[in-house]
């Protein structure tokens, strides 16, 4: 489940990467944040998926 989430999360941070890209060349400035928070949300996903990583056993 763990490798699902991290696509998931990976996925999210691509789209709103793509999104930011979008909005600056267009100059919308709502899709340019949209596409900011989207980063941020993913890669704190990201990371706390990181932590759950560590205190799993191998």
């Amino acid at each position: 489940m763990a490798m699902k989430d991290k696509i998931k999360n990976m996925l999210q941070v691509s789209r709103g990467k793509t999104k930011r890209a979008a909005g600056h060349a267009t100059g919308d400035a709502d899709l340019t944040a949209e596409g900011r928070a989207d980063v941020q949300a993913g890669n704190m996903k990201q990371a706390g998926e990181k932590v759950k990583d560590a205190f799993r056993e191998p």
